[in-house]
């Protein structure tokens, strides 16, 4: 998302300048778009306010000056002149563009959508307003509005590559994975060695249980580019699933070396060294996870078992309670707690602990031979 801030910032600098440009300008006003064109933001917000004086109500004046107050990075006294402006003309585009860009600033999300649902009704085609409308969607975890919206923007510029990348992304949140292969395919179109679109396929073929298919696109995005962000602790992972311990380790220590604090390498790197047992090496790599995530419920199941194998219940209880506390329906993280708690002597709490892991392994299979009966 960052990378398309920028645009949507220059727009809304363009945008305020046409606002102030639509009247005569007043001695105050012309002197106010000269400081602003020369990058002096504290003469333009004071000659703007000047103008202000004389045109209370004018509302190109309130844009220019609140791009002004933009430019001198104050965005909320910025979004108090445009929510001034869009009161005294609540239908005028310009402003409640500029005031959803400011609310898009500020990560009110929330706020700029009624504005850009309302833009992008009275101005179908306009790539600026569907490209942010999809964005504050994407935002607000509405990924499959957040793809609609975005496909509109795809549809007016087709060969825009960042819109195609977020559209990509909001399909795979979506679970639209048929849509996402579609869009890969236009984006190799334009840009053969994207990194980006192979992972995004690549994760797109394992959410369908293609493992070996997502194998050969996340080889194909490291050989593209092997210090993309995530291509090695992606690749290790499918790995992992495919039982290649040896490339899956080759993986993980390759991203550590691009980011030491990758918690997910660290994470599975734990895995293997338990799977080996090398408990104590194990319990150092799932503390770096949790250092980099402390709401890591893997990493915490696997410091446990860690602490378990060196035969310290105490910290190995006090790693499964939060491993259950994140996931309470985590039948292992349940009864290897109340194996700890029975060498900690606490025999009443340690039953309790085996018992809720009976009892959710119990609805499992029951909702397992049901899924099956209705397959039938």
């Amino acid at each position: 998302m960052r990378r398309l801030r920028f645009r949507v910032l220059a727009a809304a600098a363009l945008l305020a300048l046409l606002a102030g440009a639509q009247r005569p300008p007043s001695a105050e006003a012309a002197a106010g778009s000269a400081a602003l064109a020369r990058g002096d933001y504290a003469a333009a917000e004071a000659h703007f306010r000047a103008a202000l004086q004389s045109q209370p109500d004018s509302v190109g004046l309130l844009n220019d000056l609140a791009i002004s107050l933009v430019r001198q990075q104050r965005d909320q006294a910025a979004i108090a002149v445009y929510e001034r402006a869009l009161r005294l003309a609540p239908q005028n585009p310009v402003t409640r563009r500029n005031l959803a860009i400011a609310y898009y600033r500020q990560q009110r999300f929330q706020a700029a959508l009624p504005l850009l649902t309302a833009l992008a009704a009275q101005m179908p085609e306009d790539f600026q307003v569907q490209e942010l409308r999809g964005l504050c969607l994407f935002a607000l975890n509405r990924y499959a509005e957040a793809a609609r919206a975005l496909q509109k923007a795809a549809a007016i510029r087709p060969a825009d590559l960042p819109t195609l990348y977020l559209l990509g992304q909001a399909q795979l949140r979506a679970g639209d994975y048929p849509a996402v292969v579609e869009v890969f395919r236009r984006i190799l179109q334009r840009a053969p060695n994207s990194a980006e679109a192979h992972v995004m396929m690549g994760t797109a073929d394992d959410k369908m249980f293609k493992v070996e298919a997502a194998v050969k696109e996340y080889q194909a995005a490291e050989a593209a580019d092997p210090r993309f962000p995530g291509v090695h602790s992606g690749l290790g992972l499918l790995y992992w699933k495919l039982d290649r311990v040896a490339d899956a380790e080759r993986e993980f220590k390759a991203e550590l070396a691009l980011e030491p604090d990758d918690a997910v390498s660290n994470c599975l790197l734990g895995r293997i060294s338990l799977r080996e047992n090398r408990p104590a090496e194990a319990g150092r790599l799932f503390q770096r996870a949790l250092a980099a995530n402390p709401k890591y419920q893997e990493a915490w199941f696997g410091l446990g078992q860690a602490d378990v194998a060196l035969r310290q219940y105490g910290s190995a209880a006090a790693a499964l309670r939060r491993a259950v506390s994140l996931d309470p329906q985590d039948a292992k993280a349940h009864f290897l707690l109340g194996t700890a708690l029975g060498h900690l002597g606490q025999a009443a709490e340690a039953a309790r602990e085996r018992r809720i892991s009976a009892q959710i392994q119990a609805r499992q299979r029951a909702q397992y031979t049901q899924k099956l009966q209705s397959s039938h």
